[in-house]
């Protein structure tokens, strides 16, 4: 999976514009995705690349629109040093995976080929042959992941109607 890297303090303004929330499709915000700070990401992100940040990636606003946006994009996961906190939360809710893992937010770069695997937490640069390791989730987040977001995880496990 190709990288598209980003540095520290990437807020959701930049990922998703303010004035694109209004339309509540999220294809139509996957068309809007890092356009202010990257003219060009919605139109080559493929399914599967991978989103590499800096340190504080997704502050600013608590909008859910930005990591909706990203993961309506097709982008596998987010590896960053540090994510804002309400990113973060708003991230599972939504069951898109993040990966906090400064090592490999400092040495991974643009264009790279990237592998991750969401168990074990291995982070594989296949480009240089480096590995990192980002800490799993834990089962109950996974559950949440794995079933597309908060919602339908309590839906699943008959919590929610």
């Amino acid at each position: 999976m190709k990288v598209y890297k980003y540095g520290d303090n990437v807020d959701t303004d930049v990922i998703i514009p303010a004035r694109h929330l209004n339309d509540p499709d999220p294809k139509a915000l996957a068309s809007h995705c890092m356009e202010d700070i990257d003219a060009d990401f919605a139109t080559t992100v493929q399914p599967g690349d991978i989103v590499v940040g800096g340190a504080n990636f997704g502050c600013g606003s608590s909008r859910e629109h930005a990591p909706l946006a990203i993961k309506s994009c097709g982008v596998k996961c987010v590896i960053a040093a540090s994510f804002a906190r309400i990113f973060y939360r708003n991230a599972i809710n939504i069951g898109f995976p993040i990966m906090e893992c400064p090592e490999a937010a400092a040495e991974i770069q643009a264009g790279d080929q990237v592998s991750v695997d969401f168990q074990s937490g291995l982070i594989l640069d296949e480009t240089t042959g480096k590995q990192y390791h980002a800490a799993p989730f834990p089962e109950f987040i996974d559950g949440i992941i794995d079933n597309g977001g908060l919602l339908s995880s309590l839906k699943a496990r008959g919590l929610a109607k």
